[in-house]
C-alpha cells in the first residue's frame, strides 16, 4: 500500500517522515514546492508536481492543509485521478460540513474519504503518538489501518463523515479551557515570587496536570513561545466552533472569552506563536498593576 502526502507543514512533515521510514511514503506534494524538494531529497522520496500527481501514485493520499477552501480545493484538483480503492485521508481540522462536502466529491470517483482530524501537536507528529478520530466508514478505516498505525497511536471510528471533525471540535474546546487555566495560573504563580520549575514539576502530577502544563509550562515561564500549534490556527478552530454553536443557539463563553483574547494577540504578531503565548496577555495583567476585568 502507498502512500502520499500533501502538505509539509508541522504536522504533515512529522506524519509524512514516519511513513517514510516505514517504506510506505512513495510522494509528497507542498504549495511551497522547495520545501516537498527538500523533504523528498531527506527521506528519499518522490516530491510530486501537483496534487493530482499525488493521487496518481498513491492508494491512500494523506491532506494537511490550513483551512476549508484548501481541503476542497485539493480535493477538487485530485478528483481526475481518483478511482476505486484509492482513499483520501485529512487530517486537517475544518468544519463537518466541508468534511462531509469533501466526502461526497470524492464518492462520485468511486474513492473513499477519511476526515481523520489529529491530536497531539507537532511532538505527536513527530513521534507517531497523536490520536486520531475519525468519520466515514469503517471499513475504510480498518483497510488503511496499516498506513494510520505508522503515524498515530490510535486511529478511532467516531461516526459517518464529519463525526472526525466534530469530535475535534470538542478537543478543541477544551484545549481552550485548558490554556487558559495553564497560562492564568502560571502567571498567578510567577507574579507571587514563586520557583516556576517547581510549580510545574509539582503540579504536573496533581490533579492541575495536563498535557500543556507539562510540555507548555517550562518554555512558557521562560517566555519561548515555539510553536506546536499556532494561535492563529486555534483561533480558526475555535471560529469553526463558535459557528458551529451559534446553529445550536449557544454561546461557550470560554469559546468567546478565549477568541477575545486571542485576537489583539494576533494583531500584535504573534498568531505564529504557540497557543501558550496567551501567557503575554495573563502576565501583563500582574505586570500593570492589576486588572480585575481581565484582559
Amino acid at each position: 500500500m502507498k502512500a502520499g502526502v500533501i502538505g509539509l507543514g508541522a504536522m504533515g512533515a512529522g506524519m509524512a517522515a514516519n511513513l517514510a521510514r516505514q517504506g510506505l511514503l512513495a510522494a509528497v506534494w507542498n504549495r511551497t514546492y522547495d520545501k516537498a524538494v527538500d523533504f523528498a531529497g531527506r527521506h528519499g522520496v518522490a516530491a510530486a508536481a501537483d496534487a493530482p500527481t499525488v493521487a496518481a501514485q498513491c492508494d491512500v493520499i494523506i491532506t494537511c492543509v490550513s483551512a476549508d477552501a484548501d481541503v476542497l480545493e485539493v480535493v477538487d484538483a485530485m478528483l481526475p485521478e481518483l478511482g476505486e480503492g484509492k482513499v483520501v485521508v485529512d487530517t486537517s481540522t475544518v468544519s463537518a460540513d466541508t468534511a462531509r462536502e469533501a466526502a461526497r466529491r470524492v464518492a462520485e470517483t468511486g474513492a473513499r474519504f477519511l476526515d481523520a482530524p489529529v491530536s497531539g501537536g507537532k511532538e505527536g507528529a513527530e513521534k507517531a503518538t497523536m490520536v486520531m478520530m475519525v468519520g466515514g466508514d469503517e471499513a475504510t478505516l480498518e483497510q488503511v489501518r496499516p498506513v494510520l498505525s505508522a503515524i498515530s497511536r490510535s486511529a478511532t471510528h467516531m461516526g459517518p463523515s464529519g463525526a472526525g471533525q466534530v469530535t475535534k471540535a470538542v478537543n478543541q474546546i477544551m484545549v481552550a479551557g485548558i490554556i487558559q487555566g495553564v497560562t492564568e495560573g502560571l502567571a498567578f504563580g510567577q507574579a507571587q515570587g514563586l520557583d516556576m520549575d517547581k510549580v510545574i514539576e509539582v503540579l504536573s502530577g496533581g490533579a492541575g496536570g495536563s498535557w500543556l502544563l507539562q510540555h507548555r509550562g517550562p518554555t512558557l515561564v521562560r517566555d519561548s513561545y515555539q510553536p506546536g500549534f499556532k494561535m492563529a490556527l486555534h483561533y480558526k478552530d475555535l471560529e469553526i466552533c463558535r459557528s458551529m454553536l451559534e446553529s445550536m443557539g449557544v454561546a461557550l463563553p470560554v469559546v468567546e472569552m478565549t477568541l477575545k483574547q486571542y485576537r489583539p494577540l494576533i494583531e500584535q504578531g504573534y498568531g505564529e506563536e504557540d497557543i501558550s503565548a496567551l501567557y503575554r496577555g495573563k502576565r501583563a495583567m500582574f505586570e500593570n498593576g492589576g486588572n480585575k476585568k481581565g484582559l
